[in-house]
């Protein structure tokens, strides 16, 4: 049924585009995202993936695939340390495959899922950061300067663009 429907080029287009408005946005507002006393990251890929999961219903979308495309961009393209995000976002993905097969998927309970992968996304790729040595930041300062803020604005997003990203998926089914 993927094969026949609009998603099949639709879902990819959307994840590009968030791969690219994730940049954008850090650009245009990093001043307001990146102070000392609080970085905020927006992960819109993430949400476009684990959006994928929830309203995926009976189509196959490869979501883990594109997941894996997707980090390979990310690592090359923002973080400079190619594997990281290759195996995160395909991780989060899964993740949110195990957590819809015993929740309902709805706008409150994909708020939850979405509050775990953020928090398992970020925490990875701090836990990575630490591992090659691009940071020394200490854990109760990531948790209070980063993860925090991160996890305000990432939920914001999602409050804010579920609906119309609900909307784009009915669209292209």
């Amino acid at each position: 049924m993927y094969r026949l429907s609009k998603l099949r080029f639709g879902f990819p287009i959307g994840l590009l585009l968030m791969l690219f408005l994730d940049g954008s946005i850090s650009q245009i507002f990093s001043t307001h995202l990146f102070r000392p006393s609080a970085i905020m990251v927006s992960h819109l890929v993430v949400l476009w993936l684990i959006a994928a999961v929830l309203f995926e219903d009976q189509y196959d979308i490869p979501i883990a695939r594109w997941a894996a495309a997707a980090g390979a961009i990310f690592d090359l393209y923002y973080t400079g340390i190619f594997g990281v995000y290759v195996f995160i976002f395909p991780l989060a993905v899964y993740l949110t495959r195990l957590m819809v097969a015993y929740i309902s998927p709805n706008f409150l309970s994909g708020l939850l899922i979405y509050f775990i992968d953020i928090t398992m996304v970020e925490a990875l790729g701090y836990l990575a950061s630490r591992m090659v040595h691009l940071t020394s930041m200490a854990g109760s300062t990531f948790l209070v300067t980063t993860l925090g803020p991160t996890l305000a604005l990432n939920l914001a997003l999602f409050v804010v663009l579920y609906f119309p990203i609900r909307w784009v998926y009915n669209w292209l089914k």
